[in-house]
């Protein structure tokens, strides 16, 4: 016969260690905060020890740090066995984190073909350019950008890389624009969050670009991508750019790409904690995520490309 404590004190517990938060794990089990800690008093009671400390963070004793992990594993194996049996249901609802600027250029205009197929399913879109940790907050899975990387938990949806765009409405007419044709102009650039990655500049783009070095182009500076974005749409000046975000305005006509290379940029990849749940609606967003990515690869960036080569043969 299993001697087992009771499980609610016991799933306070694993919620508490997982989230480093009374609060959250109030939050996730939908109940009080002093609820939570009267579970956990009861358990630590009847263990006769301490499993946590408590004070401005909460931090796991030398006897927690012992069985959180199995705890931990053994809620998720429990979550699976009950996963594998369980289909979609009305309202089922997946928790899917990425940047700002990825979740409002490509995911959410795709979102819509999403909820035709899988009417059932809610996704719930955490947008931050906080790396999260899928196992200790509620999240399913995570759209991250950085370097390509062998070692990475999930596959690549794409790469991309950066080049000089502008609003049509402020382009010549006759003729494809040239950096030369906004001297009058800021360029448009944003602060980069992860200072690690080295940022594709205006400085290494103008370097590969004939223009006049005797003249100054003044830098615009926006403290996020997403107000970069906007202020090229509305005609602010030119922004270098990831060509998957801006790929929809170019392929529509509203932005024009300014004569010059295209710089290396980083990859978008897929996180998955795989010792998590494998809800049937998971797999259908995974599924449908990664065709998307492939239909993308396949052809808007193409076009994009093909058109480049049109104009410079």
């Amino acid at each position: 016969m299993r001697k087992i404590p009771p499980l609610n004190s016991v799933r306070a517990f694993e919620a508490v260690a997982r989230h480093q938060s009374f609060s959250a794990a109030a939050n996730e089990l939908s109940v009080t905060v002093a609820a939570v800690s009267h579970q956990v008093r009861q358990l630590e009671d009847g263990l006769g020890q301490k499993l946590l400390e408590r004070g401005r963070t909460v931090t796991l004793t030398p006897a927690g740090k012992t069985i959180y992990p199995l705890l931990r594993d053994g809620f998720d194996q429990i979550a699976r066995a009950f996963a594998l049996i369980g289909a979609p249901k009305e309202g089922d609802a997946i928790q899917v984190s990425t940047t700002r600027a990825f979740a409002e250029r490509w995911l959410m205009p795709r979102l819509a073909s999403f909820n035709e197929i899988y009417p059932h399913i809610v996704v719930h879109i955490h947008a931050s350019e906080k790396v999260v940790d899928l196992r200790s907050e509620t999240v399913d899975l995570a759209i991250r950008y950085g370097p390509r990387d062998a070692g990475r938990l999930g596959p690549v949806l794409f790469d991309d890389e950066y080049i000089a765009v502008v609003d049509q409405s402020i382009c010549p007419v006759d003729r494809q624009p040239t950096i030369s044709d906004f001297y009058n102009r800021s360029l448009l650039a944003f602060k980069w969050k992860n200072q690690a990655l080295q940022a594709p500049s205006w400085s290494a783009w103008l370097a590969r670009v004939e223009h006049d070095t005797t003249r100054d182009f003044r830098i615009s500076w926006y403290s996020e991508e997403t107000l970069a974005l906007h202020a090229v749409e509305r005609g602010l000046g030119p922004l270098l750019c990831s060509n998957v975000l801006i790929d929809d305005a170019l392929r529509s006509g509203r932005m024009h790409r300014v004569a010059g290379p295209a710089l290396p940029g980083f990859t978008y990849h897929l996180i998955e904690d795989t010792r998590s749940d494998q809800r049937r609606s998971l797999s259908l967003f995974r599924d449908w995520l990664l065709s998307e990515a492939k239909s993308f690869r396949e052809t808007a960036l193409n076009e994009v490309s093909g058109s480049w080569l049109a104009l410079t043969s």
